[in-house]
């Protein structure tokens, strides 16, 4: 909302002083002799007394400066004396929901929306919309705060999505919230406009039932749910769920209020600083000591929600306010003293400005750099920070931009082509895999979001250029496969668990087998109704063929098709079992029920009271047809033979699985077997055959007269005991298992020792990537022994890798490693050469920029060995091909030859010049080397001139370059550093409620007055303003009121001109104004009134109201007991709900028989006598319409339906029946009851009319055709 600003707000906001004062003082800041401290002075943020504490009180003897604009600001200045003041704001909205401005006949566009605004409240309104960014920005600017408010409400309540938050908030806070007779509520209501409902104490649950632990709202509500209290004392503390309904942004001030208002009541706190601005953030973030110090030794946590830019502080109240206090004014420390700076960059480089390399930004050139989210299309960056510091936040980002070579890899085919290979391409994890097979590439997917709406998708490739070049390869030969090899099915969503289920696995797995074909299923939460088929690009045995590749596909197609029909035969059966018969159905910790509903878990069994019937004597079934006839005939089974007490827990079965296999099947500890067993309710026993069966058995004697021996497999038998349908299902679960340990084999690769560590990748991640994709174990060997095998379980030699897995899985990981080796053996040159000592730092660059370019450029990489102090020359190795060696050596080279030919020379300029020199962002700079003939080029000016880095003691500067270009830059820095010693700083008295005259709107008049006189004019409360020094003619100002004081430096002669303008420029004080008072009853308070339109009435023609005393009681007296109440507390599944709530009801009590007694004495104040006479006139002719107002009428219709009737366009049915019967009439937005307040003869006349309309819409045929 707009707000009347201070002189030193008005500069701040248009800038006026962001650049640095170009006459700083020549003496020191601190003051000539003591003096009352300035309300805003120069803050060290690396001070731990100052800060955090950025906007401290005042203290006693310093007495704030008071308001122009206040109540209380003295006398007002007469209109013909001064223009006058306008009210201004501007928001920003990122999104436009037109869908509530069209009902009822309002506007539904735009446009119409903003001239309702401007014709209904006296304000100018301007839109304009940044069609890249999708965002709107609006300025309003009005005469009065109070319309400009209004208006701005208005257009965010016409422009804003309606929600619905829910707030819970503590029971013991409720009466607060309320407040006598509902008047903190109402205060609420009214300042924002939105619905708040308070559920009834008798409809809640009697402790946190269904209305605390349901939905809760996304808004991040301060208050805490009931299952994570504040703290202990309020774990067992009932809440009771606040409904606020209305604009999103205006429910959202409503949430805050209440947040508000329920801190005041609890002991301990929670408080959020929200929206905190996305660029001030990062500088809040390595400040959090000094925030938990501002605790003062009180309690208290800190909690960051980056997404939502917010801080949470929870603890002892105290505490908590004084940290929040303490961010606060970080915050508004950090908007003020930052500018931002906006620039380009390609979409692909924005993902080297993200994560670590913010934090890396912020802690070399203390800027934050703010980038638009991948999903967004804009390539706008924005620099925020400190005027001195943007240019070195600018060369930061550069570096970290160019960092490395980026290649956008555009997927080929149609959209949906595109997607298609984008799907399997993450679901198979294949950029991770190719990041992996190319150490220091990272490869970079576009956000799932964007899939759906992007024309074109890229595939990002980041790393150096010749592994970006080798991974750019590979990606281009995995593309080219899958060309023709993808296909998407129409499968309904609902039924893809029960095809994707154990059941099918193998079934699945044997699509890959036969067919070379892999089925990828969407996730459940997507609701994706397609399922993806992909000829495998990466199998040995894939096909180039396209014919072949379509020919697979389908065949897959037609199963899965087929699966899908049977999958849709599901069914729900619903069985009574006596209760007393579940135990045996269930089994001991639901064994037996695990054992009916099958490893596949394709069935739902509830039973008892999870079947939901009306008896417990039930169990339900669901799943698929077959599946439920199998379980339910089981169940009968089950229950029969417990009826019949028959001993089934004793079934035995017997088999024989290899003996190899033992181990893994019992696994460490016995945990495989005992998941079994206790899953099933079996015991499992296994045990080895017996030692008089020989290992080996002759065989028949073969064609050649010879017998052979034939191996045979040791064996071991198993043993399980228990319930039969248990038993045999563990019995399948061994076997099943047993059968995937015999697919196991191994093979070992003949891989030179040179190549081990590559393949291996750093901490073994690469390894282990192929370990987890193929399902295998691949062993390097160790340090070599004296007898040249390898140190590990296995006997390998230096050379061999060991492969041992599923044997399709080591075929996969061996071609892969084969691959590997293959491109590690491409690379391998490596070029030596020296440099002189001195030429590093320019080889380099500023954070590696130049060195990080030869390498993008040429594509070797470049290793930089940094000799002692006492060496002349340094040594580069260059890897890579050979004409990349060459290139690289050349440009090294050239740049080691320019350092050479360079000169240097420094020039003393005191330090208090620094930051004047330098400009804002580096604009000083930029301009003195252009006047010297300089390059204009940015990364060119870099090094050219260097200042001392801020904190050093030192005024030298030191210049490098060519000579002749240096001996310039030497002349005019001594030239420029003469004129700022020739300077002086006088002050002026102008009183503090005409600076802002003074300054203009935008800073107009205070340019154009610096711009004539060749002085800079500073206002109390700007930053320079204390940075200037004293003025000269401090002692002739000794009494003034420092917030009088208007500081003016430069020469003398252009001081004393601006001071004479300054002072021809103040106007006189205005006359006093006048006063009057009045009593008005407290019972006639709100028909006098009128709901606050007559005070707003008055201030149109310049009078202001104060009370003496508010009414406590509400405006009319509550509406009596009826019916009404019992069908409105009907439940919504009662099928008699509707039948109490079909009549019209009409009620009446007396206006005034409990009213409030007691009077109020309003004062009046107004400009003038004929304002007063005339408010005194409206009041009294309000008093006597009140005395008539004897009766207040109920009107409850059966529902709300003919509302909009009986209020017509604009109100315009309620103004004519109150004009016609003489009485108010009150449509209540929260339930079907219109209130009607006046004598009793005219509310019968407003009640006959409005019944009237009623009954002939209904008799009316509808000509509207439904939507």
């Amino acid at each position: 909302m707009a707000q009347a600003l201070s002189a030193a707000d008005l500069q701040r906001r248009h800038e006026l002083e962001g650049a640095p004062d170009p006459f700083p003082s020549l003496v020191d800041d601190s003051p000539v002799k003591p003096r009352a401290t300035p309300r805003n002075g120069v803050l060290d943020t690396d001070s731990q007394e100052a800060f955090p504490s950025l906007a401290p009180a005042a203290q006693p003897g310093n007495k704030p400066v008071a308001t122009a604009w206040g109540a209380n600001a003295g006398p007002r200045i007469k209109p013909q004396a001064t223009k006058q003041p306008t009210f201004s704001d501007t928001f920003v909205l990122s999104s436009i929901d037109l869908s509530t401005a069209g009902k009822d006949g309002k506007p539904t566009t735009l446009g119409e929306v903003m001239k309702q605004v401007t014709s209904q409240y006296k304000v100018k309104l301007e839109a304009s919309t940044n069609q890249k960014l999708h965002q709107t920005t609006f300025f309003l600017k009005a005469d009065s705060k109070k319309e400009l408010e209004k208006a701005k409400k208005a257009l965010l309540a016409l422009l804003s999505p309606v929600v619905s938050i829910t707030l819970n908030a503590p029971a013991s806070t409720i009466p607060t919230i309320i407040g006598p007779k509902g008047v903190t509520l109402k205060q609420v209501r009214d300042q924002t406009g939105v619905r708040i409902d308070i559920p009834r104490r008798d409809s809640l649950a009697p402790a946190n039932g269904q209305a605390n632990g349901g939905s809760h709202s996304a808004s991040g509500t301060a208050t805490p749910l009931p299952t994570s209290p504040i703290d202990g004392d309020e774990e067992e503390e009932p809440t009771v769920p606040i409904t606020i309904t209305g604009p999103q942004p205006l429910a959202y001030e409503a949430q805050a209020l209440l947040n508000e208002i329920i801190a005041t009541k609890r002991s301990r706190a929670t408080q959020r600083v929200r929206d905190i601005p996305e660029h001030v953030l990062p500088f809040l973030l390595p400040r959090r000591a000094q925030f938990e110090a501002a605790a003062d030794g009180g309690e208290v946590t800190l909690t960051l929600n980056a997404p939502a830019r917010e801080i949470t502080v929870s603890g002892d109240r105290e505490a908590v306010t004084r940290v929040i206090e303490a961010i606060k004014s970080a915050v508004e420390y950090f908007k003020a003293e930052t500018i931002s700076l906006k620039f380009s960059l390609p979409k692909r480089q924005h993902r080297l400005l993200t994560g670590k390399s913010t934090e890396d930004i912020m802690a070399k050139a203390r800027c934050a750099i703010v980038v638009p989210k991948p999903e967004d299309p804009s390539e706008e960056l924005l620099i925020w920070g400190k005027p001195a510091d943007v240019g070195l936040g600018v060369q930061a980002v550069m570096e970290k931009a160019n960092s490395a070579y980026i290649h956008e890899f555009p997927l080929p085919g149609p959209v949906s082509v595109s997607r298609q290979f984008l799907t399997y391409m993450v679901r198979v994890n294949y950029p991770k895999t190719l990041a992996a097979a190319n150490p220091g590439v990272q490869v970079y997917t576009p956000p799932a979001s964007t899939w759906d709406r992007a024309s074109v998708l890229n595939v990002d490739i980041i790393g150096e250029k010749p592994k970006v070049d080798a991974a750019v390869s590979q990606f281009s030969a995995l593309i080219g496969k899958l060309f023709g090899a993808t296909k998407e099915l129409p499968i309904d969503w609902l039924v893809h668990r029960i095809i994707n289920s154990n059941k099918n696995a193998k079934k699945i797995k044997g699509f890959h087998e036969a067919h070379n074909v892999l089925v990828f299923f969407p996730p459940e939460s997507a609701e994706q109704s397609s399922v993806l088929l992909v000829y495998d690009p990466t199998s040995p045995n894939a096909s180039p063929s396209p014919v072949e590749k379509a020919k697979n596909l389908e065949d897959v197609e037609k199963e899965l098709l087929k699966m899908a029909r049977d999958a849709a035969d599901v069914k729900t059966q619903i069985i009574e079992v006596e209760k007393k018969w579940h135990d045996a159905v269930v089994g001991r910790g639901g064994t037996t029920l695990n054992a009916i509903i099958g490893e596949d878990k394709t069935l739902s069994i509830k039973v008892g009271a999870e079947a939901g019937q009306p008896t417990e004597d039930a169990i339900l079934v669901r799943g698929i047809s077959a599946d439920v006839d199998r379980a339910v005939a089981e169940i009968r089974q089950i229950v029969e033979n417990a009826k019949n007490d028959e001993i089934v827990s004793s079934y035995v079965t017997e088999f024989e699985i290899d003996r190899e296999y033992v181990g893994r099947i019992v696994g460490a500890g016995g945990a495989g077997v005992n998941k079994l067993r206790d899953t099933l309710g079996v015991k499992i026993d296994f045990s080895d055959e017996g030692e008089d069966r020989e290992k080996e058995k002759e065989s028949v004697v073969g064609a050649g007269g010879k017998k052979k021996k034939a191996v045979v497999h040791q064996k071991s038998r198993v043993k399980i005991v228990g319930r039969k349908e248990n038993v045999e299902e563990a019995k399948r679960r061994i076997q099943a298992q047993a059968d995937r340990l015999a697919d196991e084999t191994s093979e070992v690769l003949k891989i030179p020792h040179q190549y081990h560590s590559s393949l291996i990748g750093q901490s073994g991640k690469y390894v282990i990537r192929l370990e987890e994709k193929y399902g295998v174990k691949i062993t390097f060997p160790r340090e070599s022994a004296a007898d040249g095998e390898g140190k590990t379980r296995e006997a390998l030699k230096a050379d061999e890798v060991l492969v041992k897995g599923g044997r399709k899985g080591v075929a996969q990981a061996k071609q892969e490693l084969l691959d590997a080796v293959e491109f590690e053996k491409e690379s391998n040159n490596v070029l030596k050469f020296t440099v002189p000592q001195r030429s590093v730092a320019r080889i380099l660059g500023k954070g590696g920029a130049t060195i990080n370019d030869i390498k993008d450029t040429t594509g070797a990489q470049i290793d930089v060995d940094k000799a002692s102090d006492d060496s002349t020359s340094a040594n580069i190795t260059v890897r890579g091909t050979k004409k990349a060696i060459a290139d690289a050596k050349a440009a090294i080279l050239a740049i080691s030859e320019q350092v050479q030919e360079e000169t240097t020379a420094t020039v003393e300029v005191p330090s208090k010049f620094h930051r004047t020199l330098i400009g804002a962002g580096g604009q000083g700079l930029k301009e003195l080397i252009a006047r010297c003939g300089g390059p204009t080029d940015s990364k060119a000016q870099a090094g050219l001139i260097r200042f001392p880095r801020q904190g050093e003691p030192s005024d030298e500067v030191r210049l490098r370059g060519e000579p002749k270009l240096v001996a310039k830059l030497k002349a005019e820095l001594e030239k420029t550093v003469k004129t700022l010693k020739d300077r002086v700083v006088l002050a002026v008295e102008v009183p503090v409620a005409q600076h802002r005259a003074l300054i203009g709107r935008g800073g107009q008049h205070l340019n154009d007055l610096q711009t004539r006189t060749g002085a800079q004019i500073q206002f109390p409360g700007s930053r320079s303003y204390t940075q200037v020094g004293e003025p000269e003619n401090a002692e002739d100002l000794a009494g003034v009121d420092p917030a009088n004081i208007v500081k003016v430096s430069g020469p003398r002669a252009a001081c004393e001109k601006a001071i004479e303008e300054l002072k021809s420029q103040i106007k006189p004080p205005a006359p006093e104004g006048v006063t009057g008072t009045v009593t008005v009853p407290l019972k006639y308070h709100y028909a006098v009134s009128q709901q606050g339109n007559l005070f707003r009435q008055l201030r149109s023609f310049g009078v202001h109201v104060e009370q003496s005393v508010q009414p406590s009681k509400p405006a009319v007296p509550p509406q009596p007991a009826s019916q009404a109440d019992a069908a409105t507390a009907a439940r919504i599944d009662d099928p008699d709900a509707d039948a109490g709530a079909t009549e019209v009801q009409w009620q009446i009590v007396p206006n005034y028989q409990d009213a409030e007694e007691g009077e109020s004495v309003w004062t009046l104040k107004a400009r003038d006598q004929a304002g007063l006479d005339r408010a005194l006139k409206l009041i009294q002719e309000g008093i006597e319409h009140a005395e008539k107002m004897t009766h207040v009428g109920f009107l409850t219709l059966p529902d709300r339906s003919m509302f909009p009737r009986i209020v017509g366009a604009k109100g315009s049915n309620v103004a004519r029946l109150r004009n016609e019967s003489g009485a108010d009439i009150t449509v209540n937005r929260d339930d079907n009851t219109i209130v009607i307040v006046g004598s009793e003869t005219a509310i019968e006349t407003a009640k006959d009319a409005i019944l009237k309309m009623t009954t002939n819409n209904n008799n009316r045929p509808r000509g509207r055709r439904d939507a």
